[in-house]
This record gives C-alpha cells, sequence and structure tokens, in this order.
C-alpha cells in the first residue's frame, strides 16, 4: 500500500496550477481533468483563477496558488481515495508544462 503525503500533493498540484495558468491549452486542459476528479464546481473555480490572474497580472499567481493548496488539501481530507490520482496528474502536467517551456 502506498502511502500519500497530501499536504505534500496538494502543493505540487497547486503549483501545477499556477503554472497553467498562462498556457490556455494546457491549462484548459488540466481544468477539465481536475473538473472529472473534483467536480463542476472545482472547474469554475479554476476558471475565476485563471481570470484574476490575466484581470491583475502575475503577481496575483502566488495567492492564487495558496488558495488551490488549501482547496486541494480540504478536498483531499474529505475524499482521501483521491491522493493517487491527483498525485498521478499532478506528474502528468509536471511533464507537459516542462515540455511546453521555451
Amino acid at each position: 500500500m502506498q502511502v500519500i503525503h497530501q499536504p505534500r500533493v496538494a502543493w505540487d498540484m497547486a503549483r501545477v496550477i499556477g503554472g497553467a495558468v498562462l498556457d490556455e491549452e494546457l491549462f484548459a486542459w488540466l481544468r477539465h481533468e481536475l473538473g472529472t476528479l473534483l467536480g463542476k464546481p472545482a472547474e469554475q473555480a479554476l476558471t475565476e483563477s485563471r481570470d484574476r490572474v490575466h484581470r491583475t497580472g502575475d503577481a496575483r499567481l502566488p495567492v492564487e496558488t495558496g488558495l488551490w493548496r488549501v482547496r486541494i488539501e480540504d478536498a483531499l481530507r474529505q475524499r482521501p481515495d483521491l491522493g493517487g490520482e491527483l498525485a498521478a496528474l499532478t506528474a502528468v502536467a509536471v511533464g507537459l508544462l516542462t515540455a511546453r517551456r521555451p
């Protein structure tokens, strides 16, 4: 049995969200994938986060990243079974982010 460190999974996914916000294609994919795992409210909240960053600038990214760390950690407390899926999704997203950066 694999032990999932929920705070780490939440932090890693939040960082991925922050990294994807400025890449519309990657962000759309991630929003869909997280929506599948966490539900439509998460998709809507991701859209709102992206819109706030676009409206106010990159200085907003650390705030949004922190908000998502808390949201994901809360979701994992309610549904610890999502830990493995979120960790796997994070790994894929990190690979995509890395490949897309110049």
